[in-house]
């Protein structure tokens, strides 16, 4: 410790480096003594932003049938599930700029498996069935249908449909859509505003409407 001036010609003693820094005297005990709970959470920030996608998963999905581990939901989807709706291990929804919708009607199946991504926007109906495979990526305001919903020549409900079958590591681009009795086949990709109709082979690029093989790989 060493002597300092001051204006009023009073001595006072400058803390040097290696003394302690009393925060209370500082700022006051009431500031100085935060609760250790706070300083816990302060601390800990970084892994509750991790947390807070899987509590959101839990909480917005709990009327699935069976959802696997490590499943991850940013924002505030529509979930009906009037059948069986089982979601495999890491799988990551999104949605926050539009609403995702996963619906299942009366004896419907959805089935999603493992690492599956699906973005903000997409709409996913099953009547009968409607499986994804593994590691598959669906992007924004895609539609997958098992149902028609209607008949064509009296436009009167009709609910039945045709099982949908993505295999593993499909890509359904923006804004395409699926209809029902498809089986698309592994590693294919769909492209953007596609309509697919009919059964798509293995490692294919399809696209148009109705989608035709562009390319293969």
């Amino acid at each position: 410790m060493k002597d300092s001036q001051v204006p009023n010609g009073k001595a006072r003693l400058a803390p040097s480096h290696d003394t302690p820094l009393d925060v209370g005297a500082l700022v006051g005990p009431e500031v100085a003594t935060i609760p250790t709970g706070l300083v816990h959470l302060w601390s800990t920030r970084g892994k509750l932003k991790l947390l807070g996608p899987w509590l959101n998963a839990r909480f917005h999905l709990r009327a699935a049938t069976r959802m696997g581990t490590r499943v991850r939901l940013r924002g505030h989807p529509s979930i009906v599930n009037h059948g069986t709706m089982t979601i495999g291990d890491h799988v990551q929804f999104v949605s926050t700029v539009a609403n995702l919708e996963l619906v299942t009607l009366p004896g419907g199946h959805l089935e999603i498996g493992n690492r599956v991504y699906v973005n903000f926007g997409t709409s996913i109906v099953a009547s009968t069935h409607v499986k994804i495979g593994d590691d598959c990526l669906i992007g924004t305001h895609v539609m997958v249908m098992d149902t028609d919903f209607h008949r064509i020549e009296d436009k009167s409900p009709d609910r039945s449909g045709e099982p949908v079958v993505l295999e593993d590591r499909v890509w359904l681009a923006n804004r395409s859509i699926v209809l029902k009795g498809v089986t698309i086949g592994h590693d294919s990709v769909v492209a953007a505003g596609s309509v697919v109709v009919e059964d798509v082979p293995p490692r294919v690029v399809v696209a148009g409407v109705p989608a035709r093989v562009v390319r293969r790989f």
